[in-house]
């Protein structure tokens, strides 16, 4: 049967025949800033697009529900065709599974967005590469910006993952190890130890990402630090259904996005921050200012020139007692840690990476300093500045995928990123 939306229209022509015209075939287009896909079939349900709503129907004033940019930066998408995909030059006739026997291949850490689009970049490329990935966590698919407005779109934790990570490497045909860790590289032989053992390799890419900072004197177990999906969906169980009281320390991109989504779920919010006023990092452009007036009607209480000195458990009521250094005294059922990022760096250690506040890379090929080792994303430092957003992603892999296939280079050029605020209440685009 065919579908309602290409049912044949049967119009009159002059001469008395008829034409059966099919409406147009569901168009797909992705966005250039954060690589997410609008389907035209599928629409987009959480931001009042229904299934079946056509891009060229969109108000201009809608947004990518990702990371924040206008319709005018997406453009038509068309999934790579199997035939596109090449084999490798030095054997183009060799069938598949032989042609790389004996070749370790492309070993890649971290499975979060920059380590998936690499390997999902070099398949389209090269049907027989050996590509292993490997995960701390299960590897699966997911768009990480959700994780700070899914309250707000009533989306649940485990509808968050868009693809598992055993069905992404099946159909990617490659290795994924999931709950592995990395724990050192040995570049005189080209050996990964993991906590599964050692991996070899004849090109390695460290994408395992930032960690989320902990102020000192705070134990970690006290507080929840929401950088991956596991992390979040435990918290999300530990809130339940009911209001909580909830303190998100760190008024940065990441805390008044939290803290705007928990408000917006129920919660009463209280959010602390060293500076007087929230998002200070763009105090010129009265983004913290603008943000209070929108939180006037929410639940949320925020107090700048705080520093927290001590979090402590009650083991009579199970809640939270977070005392200030100016002495004040907060009782919550939850903490929410959001005071930035740090680069962990016991892997380039081992294998004596230059480092710069990050891994330090070539912006040509990003290449380390160490031959055969790479890396990527939020890991990564060019010319000592990180970019810790999601645009520079896929140019990343862009320059990663040609020198690692040894096609024309692509140099990496660091941009000034416009920041994208996902507080539902006042979105903003920061500079």
């Amino acid at each position: 049967m065919i579908p309602s939306a290409l049912q044949p229209d049967a119009r009159p022509n002059p001469l008395g025949l008829a034409i059966e015209a099919l409406t147009p075939a569901w168009q797909t287009y992705i966005c250039h800033a954060c690589g997410y896909l609008y389907d035209e079939a599928l629409g987009d349900p959480d931001s009042g697009l229904p299934p079946g709503t056509r891009f060229a129907d969109i108000p201009d004033d809608w947004a990518c529900p990702l990371c924040g940019v206008t319709k005018s930066d997406f453009s038509p998408y068309t999934a790579p065709s199997p035939e596109h995909v090449r084999r490798p030059l030095s054997q183009p006739s060799a069938p598949q599974g032989l042609a790389r026997r004996g070749d370790a291949g492309i070993v890649i850490v971290g499975a979060g967005k920059a380590g998936w689009q690499l390997a999902e970049t070099l398949r389209q490329h090269d049907a027989d590469l050996p590509i292993t990935l490997v995960s701390a966590c299960a590897g699966d698919r997911y768009d990480k910006p959700l994780l700070s407005v899914a309250l707000a779109r009533h989306l649940p934790p485990e509808g968050l993952v868009k693809e598992s990570g055993p069905d992404a490497a099946r159909r990617l045909n490659l290795r994924l190890l999931p709950h592995t860790h990395a724990v050192r590289i040995c570049a005189e032989t080209q050996q990964l130890r993991t906590t599964r053992g050692n991996l070899r390799y004849r090109q390695l890419v460290l994408a395992h990402g930032a960690e989320a900072a902990l102020p000192a004197g705070l134990a970690p177990g006290l507080c929840w630090r929401i950088n991956h999906l596991a992390a979040y969906q435990r918290l999300r169980q530990a809130l339940g259904e009911s209001p909580r009281d909830v303190l998100v320390l760190g008024a940065g991109l990441i805390g008044c996005e939290l803290a705007n989504d928990l408000a917006l779920g129920g919660h009463r919010v209280r959010l602390l921050d060293t500076a007087s006023e929230p998002l200070a990092r763009w105090q010129t452009q009265a983004a913290g200012a603008q943000l209070l007036a929108a939180w006037q009607g929410l639940p949320i209480t925020f107090e700048g020139g705080q520093t927290v000195a001590s979090v402590t458990r009650s083991a009579a009521s199970g809640r939270y007692h977070v005392h200030t250094a100016g002495g004040q005294h907060h009782e919550v059922d939850q903490v929410v840690v959001a005071a930035g990022l740090h680069t962990p760096g016991r892997l380039a250690r081992s294998a004596g990476l230059q480092w710069r506040d990050g891994i330090a890379v070539d912006p040509a090929t990003l290449a380390t300093s160490q031959p055969g080792i790479h890396a990527l994303g939020d890991c990564i430092t060019v010319e000592g500045a990180a970019s810790r957003y999601i645009e520079p992603i896929a140019r990343q892999v862009s320059t990663l995928a040609a020198a690692l296939l040894g096609q024309a280079a692509m140099p990496y050029e660091a941009r000034p990123a416009l920041v994208r605020v996902k507080t539902s209440s006042l979105p903003l685009t920061l500079h």
